[in-house]
């Protein structure tokens, strides 16, 4: 049985025994493992069942941590962690040699953030190491942003989820790197494109990529519900089509009438872009269980927090 508590002491000590815990971040909940213990790390990849190709993300205590992982900060990295760490952004870096490659895919660089959640600062401070921790699900499905979400997945697979209630931003963090000196996006997330450029300059985009991916996220295929997903213009219009169907619907601020409607999840009634990034995967996880033929959700504002929306519901569409 897997224990659901907020006990960090226990954390602890299943993490100093080379186990994997499930910890809250203000993103969604990760599978956590010592980045030093190559035990934990295979476990973490065996219970997602995730790709040994697709990097993982050391989270740290603080920025002070930053010596002891990475080799040398850029002057724009070192701007960046200091407007938003803690917080939902990664920094890709050149990686120490002592850290090892099953974290960072044999890539010579790893990525890195500083979790803004009190749980998991306190669980970081009371450990002798980093830990690395993607988001707390089977590859490729919905990520958790709640405890409840966790336990699903992994019950009796996974010795704990340490609870932290639910996950304050809803959407991953923001993948940042510098190639030839110069900023890389490649994850959108929780930190908006507008936030990232107003602070260093113009930023390239580059968040998809299959074959050796620069960076978690970027693989076309993420973030899916069971239920086939379609992301269409206009809900009312679309779902007219199907009749026959049990649909489920995920729209922004306004609801939608049809007969054939079965389920439906309305974001942010204010057409708040924020607040409908922090229930996005909720709802996912409530459609998914409607036992529904499809889900169709609505396309978002391309602006702020509406790009990431897109991009992970683009990617939770059947291919």
């Amino acid at each position: 049985m897997t224990l659901v508590s907020g006990d960090i002491t226990r954390a602890v000590q299943f993490l100093e025994q080379e186990d994997v815990v499930a910890i809250p971040t203000e993103t969604v909940y990760g599978l956590a493992g010592n980045i030093f213990s190559e035990k934990a790390i295979k476990k973490i990849f065996a219970l997602k069942q995730r790709p040994f190709f697709n990097p993982l993300i050391v989270h740290l205590s603080g920025a002070e941590q930053l010596p002891k992982v990475v080799e040398a900060v850029p002057d724009r990295a070192k701007l960046l962690a200091e407007k938003f760490w803690p917080g939902p952004l990664t920094l890709i870096l050149k990686k120490r040699p002592e850290i090892p490659d099953l974290v960072t895919s044999g890539k010579d660089t790893v990525a890195v953030r500083v979790p803004n959640h009190p749980v998991s600062l306190e669980l970081l401070e009371k450990l002798d190491f980093p830990l690395a921790a993607p988001s707390a699900n089977p590859f490729g499905s919905i990520s958790p942003t709640e405890s409840s979400h966790v336990a699903s997945y992994f019950e009796g697979k996974l010795s704990m989820v340490l609870e932290g209630g639910p996950c304050e931003r809803g959407i991953e963090s923001t993948i940042i790197g510098f190639e030839d000196g110069n900023p890389v996006l490649y994850r959108l997330g929780s930190i908006t494109v507008e936030d990232i450029s107003n602070l260093i300059g113009e930023i390239q985009v580059k968040n998809k990529k299959e074959a050796a991916p620069d960076a978690p996220g970027m693989l076309s295929r993420h973030y899916a519900p069971q239920t086939t997903t379609y992301v269409v213009d206009d809900v009312a219009k679309f779902i007219m089509a199907f009749p026959e169907k049990r649909v489920g619907v995920l729209l922004f601020q306004n609801a939608v009438e049809a007969s054939n409607i079965k389920a439906q999840q309305v974001l942010s009634r204010q057409g708040n872009l924020e607040e409908a990034a922090s229930k996005l995967y909720a709802a996912l996880h409530k459609l998914d269980k409607q036992e529904l033929d499809m889900i169709v959700a609505e396309q978002f504002p391309d602006q702020g927090m509406g790009k990431a929306i897109n991009d992970r519901l683009q990617r939770a569409t059947k291919k």
